[in-house]
């Protein structure tokens, strides 16, 4: 067995311009707080993002393939890569990460799916700020997309 998390929202834009904030690297940097972000917007592509200060040495860097894109309604990001200056987790994990878009009222409804947390104790830190970081990146990231122009 492994946790998830999952959290839904809604925002007054096209599912078009929310797909495409999900897909560009200017925009993720800004919404996810995040130093820098490489996307390769294809099936089997790269989705790679660190943070941190110094460029040259994150504090944290995840990769992932993109193993499912279709535009513009799902995106899945699995066989991540997590690296952290703090050392590896200290478990194991098959994390995949599904943003599902849909039309809705004429705006998008987004949810968030992130699997693969482990049940076990060794995780909760790991999962609860994940699940703590999930709701403060999506609030920033329907801000970003409520306040960019058309």
């Amino acid at each position: 067995m492994s946790r998830q998390i999952k959290q839904t929202y809604r925002i007054q834009r096209s599912t078009e311009d929310v797909f495409d904030a999900l897909l560009t690297p200017s925009q993720i940097c800004t919404w996810w707080f995040a130093q820098t972000a490489i996307v390769i917007p294809e099936k089997n592509g790269l989705y790679a993002i660190t943070w941190g200060e110094d460029i040259d040495n994150p504090d944290y860097i995840s990769i992932a393939t993109i193993s499912e894109l279709i535009r513009p309604e799902r995106l899945v990001l699995s066989d991540f890569q997590y690296h952290s200056k703090e050392g590896d987790l200290p478990f194991d994990t098959d994390l995949q990460l599904e943003f599902s878009l849909s039309k809705e009222n004429g705006g998008t409804v987004i949810t968030v799916l992130q699997t693969g947390f482990p049940e076990d104790e060794s995780a909760d830190g790991f999962y609860n700020s994940c699940v703590q970081g999930w709701t403060e990146t999506m609030t920033s990231f329907l801000s970003v997309l409520k306040e960019k122009k058309l």
